[in-house]
């Protein structure tokens, strides 16, 4: 396993995340504290989900408080920055729009093939299904948990084929793992989930629903 590539996806995981729970947060005018609580819950949800499946416990975010300490200090800036451009009355909705997008796409990336790696390495005779299961937990989990405390509908089940993504960003690297090399395998699986995410908003791609 590599250790210092998983690392590099859980910082980019945390810190993506984190910047989306607290900007959800911020959009539901909730305090810093509640902006705090968002942004971490959102960056550390889905990894806590996947250790608590595997039986590893307590789950890292207790053992290694390194990740919760860089959700609250991203946490935080996007706060000091969110409050004193809205007290100098600044139009910033539709960027805070795209830059929640962008960073809830990255987040999702990086934090499904990191779950995915964490079983293709936790045991030779994970089967498929395990792997990619802890890859779509860990990748949505964390969003699941922030729209839920948002008061909202999980994206999962509404949004631009949010999941679906995650799922195919799971399959193709345990699929790659065996055939090709591991940065080779984690950086197509990273581009698939991320082009798929970009593609569904662009031309609004939706599951069918009930009407």
């Amino acid at each position: 396993m590599n250790f210092d590539l998983m690392l590099v996806l859980d910082i980019i995981g945390v810190v993506s995340f984190t910047v989306s729970g607290a900007l959800v947060a911020a959009n539901k005018k909730m305090d810093y504290f509640g902006v705090c609580i968002l942004g971490v819950i959102t960056s550390v949800g889905g990894g806590a989900t996947r250790d608590i499946i595997i039986g590893k416990n307590p789950p890292v975010m207790f053992t290694n408080p390194i990740f919760v300490s860089i959700a609250f200090i991203i946490s935080t800036i996007v706060f000091c920055l969110l409050f004193f451009k809205v007290k100098a009355k600044n139009s910033v909705n539709h960027l805070i729009e795209e830059i929640l997008f962008w960073f809830d796409t990255i987040g999702l990336a990086a934090f499904t093939v990191d779950g995915a790696m964490v079983g293709l390495t936790m045991n030779a005779e994970a089967s498929l299904f395990l792997c990619v299961f802890l890859g779509v937990i860990t990748g949505v989990g964390g969003g699941v948990l922030r729209d839920l405390l948002a008061s909202e509908v999980p994206a999962i089940f509404v949004k631009h084929i949010y999941a679906i993504a995650s799922i195919v960003g799971a399959i193709a690297i345990c699929l790659l793992w065996p055939l090709v090399s591991e940065l080779v395998a984690v950086s197509i699986s990273l581009v698939l989930v991320v082009a798929i995410r970009f593609l569904a908003r662009r031309y609004r791609w939706n599951l069918p629903r009930i009407k």
